[in-house]
């Protein structure tokens, strides 16, 4: 089983990746995809007056500042992709089935109370924010689906003990469900071509990386949102996921060029 996230930021090539996508379904592949929605997200915000509010933590990750309203944007842009995603796999012949982590309480998490930020070198404390950190993963409804021949698509919304919508980093909800599903291979889509040395030279990628290089990779490689795939790797490699591949979403054939080591493979 190879579980592929596709990333959600601009550049990605979503053409692309659905042929590939219904070549490998087609082949008797089974696959599970999860989808991110921050470019749609952030596009949609700004049509609606209420652009998004990115901050960064005091561990220096990057993230959409979620309140009430950016949650209700968040949830239609997500709806949105995964609507267009199942419809051009559905025009290319794969039976693809829409969910998110709210159905079946596929993705429970806890909400974050509090956010700890740096702002213009200050520490805060931002309240009313909902996002969070997947706690369980429930795959019932999604071996029913793979069982019955569908490929399931998942936008990356859990549910709170409370009964609450949460925004949860998509990377990391591939990796979690990944681990559940017992899937051999988590394949991460991104708009770079792997890890690199330096983020401003793509002809630096890093071809392979050991799992117990993955923590100095991630402190001191890693820049921006690749750290948070990395941490999504890790966590993958924790839950019995064999191999993890960060491969580049923009190209022709992105899964199968991944699958043949155009990327950056960590392994155990």
């Amino acid at each position: 089983m190879l579980v592929i996230k596709i990333g959600g930021a601009a550049g990605i090539d979503s053409d692309a990746i659905t042929a590939d996508v219904a070549a490998h379904a087609q082949a008797g592949n089974q696959l599970v995809i999860v989808h991110g929605g921050s470019a749609l997200a952030t596009e949609l915000g700004e049509q609606l007056g209420y652009p998004p509010r990115f901050v960064t933590s005091v561990s220096e990750h990057t993230s959409r500042y979620t309140d009430r309203r950016t949650l209700d944007i968040y949830l239609m842009a997500t709806a949105l992709r995964n609507r267009q995603l199942v419809a051009e796999l559905q025009t290319l012949g794969v039976s693809a089935a829409g969910l998110s982590g709210l159905d079946g309480q596929m993705l429970l998490a806890q909400r974050k109370a509090t956010l700890r930020i740096v702002e213009n070198g200050k520490h805060k404390i931002l309240r009313g924010d909902y996002t969070g950190r997947i706690q369980k993963v429930n795959p019932t409804l999604l071996r029913a689906l793979l069982d019955s021949g569908l490929t399931p698509v998942i936008a990356p919304v859990a549910i709170s003990t409370a009964g609450e919508p949460l925004n949860v980093d998509a990377d990391r909800a591939a990796a979690q469900l990944a681990g559940a599903l017992g899937a051999n291979r988590l394949l991460i889509l991104s708009n770079v071509p792997g890890l690199l040395r330096n983020a401003a030279d793509e002809s630096s990628r890093i071809p392979r990386l050991p799992a117990d290089e993955l923590e100095n990779a991630i402190e001191t490689i890693a820049q921006g949102r690749m750290k948070r795939k990395l941490i999504a790797a890790l966590e993958a490699l924790q839950g019995g996921v064999a191999q993890v591949i960060i491969a580049d979403g923009r190209t022709a054939q992105p899964i199968e060029r991944a699958l043949q080591g155009h990327g950056t493979i960590i392994h155990g």
